[in-house]
């Protein structure tokens, strides 16, 4: 078989063309190994949600800020500039740091989600989603994401770090995700502790799909390589065409 070298460039182009997984999952875990319930460092949570950020216009979140403390399901969230929604569930909101583990990201309150499933319902549909997360997995708990959307149902694991007996209070994490194929009208958070372990979370973001602008990944500096490798063949093969023809 003929291998021709616009076969060859053909190739490459299908073949290292970047795929666009959907969703897109974005994660950072500070984990307390002490035990002790005071807060952990946010870095590497922090670091996540940044990136995740990168690839959005103009998101909305709620930081909880705004309702009232104590206040309970259902809870009227708002995303300034993406939109609305409604959050059922348990949990209550918030204040400070409980000294076992759960606290705000920003300000002073948070969702105390307790240790029951919760879901929220969104007024528009939206194509990412991010939050904080306080206190998850330190008596087992494992935490997971349901999306109901365009695409049918998916759950998703997120994961955390799994503890006992409180070894990880204190711990912190960040979980994202952007879609550019799908879109999603409600999300269901699962803890499959059977009551033992409770969690926290703040700082819920959203962005619809006109706000959802992915980075564009840098060319490989190897496909340059390559396809100027390719270039010297050719030159090279030419060149010995016309000596033999000469010849």
């Amino acid at each position: 078989m003929r291998v021709t070298l616009a076969s060859i460039a053909c190739a490459i182009a299908f073949t290292t063309a970047p795929a666009f997984a959907a969703p897109v999952i974005f994660f950072g875990e500070d984990v307390n190994n002490t035990g002790d319930p005071n807060q952990a460092p946010f870095t590497s949570a922090t670091s996540a949600r940044n990136t995740f950020f990168s690839n959005l216009t103009g998101v909305g979140v709620e930081t909880f800020e705004s309702l009232p403390s104590g206040s309970s399901s259902p809870l009227m969230l708002n995303f300034p500039g993406a939109g609305t929604a409604t959050l059922n569930g348990t949990g209550y909101v918030g204040s400070g740091n409980d000294g076992l583990g759960r606290y705000a990201f920003s300000g002073s309150q948070y969702y105390y989600a307790g240790s029951d499933n919760f879901t929220i319902d969104f007024s528009s549909a939206i194509s990412a989603f991010g939050f904080y997360g306080t206190d998850i997995g330190d008596y087992g708990g494992q935490l997971t994401i349901t999306l109901t959307g365009s695409n049918g149902i998916t759950t998703l694991t997120v994961p955390n770090t799994i503890g006992s007996n409180a070894s990880t209070s204190g711990s912190n994490l960040y979980w994202g995700f952007y879609d550019t194929a799908n879109t999603y009208s409600s999300i269901s958070f699962g803890n499959n502790s059977g009551g033992a372990d409770i969690f926290g979370f703040d700082d819920f973001s959203i962005g619809t799909l006109t706000q959802v602008t992915p980075t564009p990944a840098p060319e490989p500096a190897s496909w340059a390589m390559m396809l100027g490798g390719f270039g010297l063949l050719g030159a090279s093969m030419r060149s010995r065409r016309q000596r033999t023809a000469v010849a």
